[in-house]
């Protein structure tokens, strides 16, 4: 009986596999079993952590905004800070808050000084 060779679907598919696991450490870019695993691990990895990312910054610009926030009162907080902006209908986001915290304190101080 005479040898018949397999087809290239599966080698296109562990070269595919490959290029994307050329970076992994070890085992890891090398084995073909080991480098299926951590594909996967490293595609569910990226997923959950693109949602993260969003909360991280979201609170970033939350802790940013309420530290410059703070230093004209105690009695001043971010929460009523955000109430009032929204009470006067300046619809400025949180991202662009804390750039305009961290560059510039005095237009933030004149953007709360003008909602009060």
């Amino acid at each position: 009986m005479t040898r018949i060779k397999r087809g290239y679907i599966a080698r296109r598919r562990r070269t595919k596999m490959h290029f994307f696991a050329s970076s992994f450490r070890g085992a890891h870019s090398r084995l073909t079993r080991t480098m299926t695993q951590q594909e996967k691990r490293a595609l569910v990895s990226a997923h959950r952590d693109r949602d993260r990312q969003k909360r991280d910054f979201r609170r970033l610009w939350i802790t940013r905004i309420n530290a410059v926030i703070r230093e004209r009162g105690v009695s001043y907080s971010y929460s009523k800070f955000i109430h009032d902006l929204y009470k006067n209908q300046l619809l400025l986001n949180r991202k662009i808050l804390a750039q305009i915290a961290i560059s510039n304190r005095k237009c933030l101080d004149m953007i709360s000084n003008e909602i009060v």
